[in-house]
């Protein structure tokens, strides 16, 4: 791996996340609905409330959370690619999805929105950048074991 310090910490990073967002949404969904992010008030201008769809994409992220932090525990090639690329094809149509429904937004909470939206496509790419494989070295030696782990 070029920088795996970088790969772990970004996919730490994810992880956190997708815990933090889970367990809110598995554990008090209509507090999710009516106050995230909880400095402003998101989900609930995007009604009806719906428990069932709240606790499902806590699940949802609270699964992420576990792919995401066996990558970043594992550090193999594979593994940060599928966890990274899975985040990823949930999160672009995710920002996409919400840069066109924007109405009964403000400006300063629409704009607020998309920049934390489109933050959390940095981790994933930082991770694949940093989780590739290094340069051979003079020798023609790839730095890594054979597995793709770190020693």
């Amino acid at each position: 791996m070029r920088r795996p310090e970088l790969a772990r910490g970004a996919l730490l990073l994810l992880c956190g996340y997708c815990l933090f967002i889970g367990f809110v949404a598995v554990a008090a969904p209509h507090a999710f609905y009516d106050d995230f992010p909880f400095l402003a008030h998101w989900v609930d201008k995007l009604p009806p409330y719906n428990e069932h769809l709240i606790t499902d994409v806590g699940g949802l992220y609270i699964g992420f959370a576990v792919v995401v932090g066996l990558a970043a525990w594992r550090l193999e090639s594979g593994l940060v690619i599928a966890a990274c690329a899975g985040f990823l094809t949930v999160s672009v149509p995710h920002l996409l999805f919400h840069a066109t429904h924007l109405g009964g937004f403000g400006v300063v909470d629409g704009t607020a929105e998309l920049i934390a939206l489109a933050s959390l496509l940095v981790p994933p790419v930082v991770a694949l950048w940093a989780g590739r494989p290094a340069a051979p070295s003079p020798r023609g030696q790839a730095k890594g074991t054979a597995d793709g782990t770190v020693p």
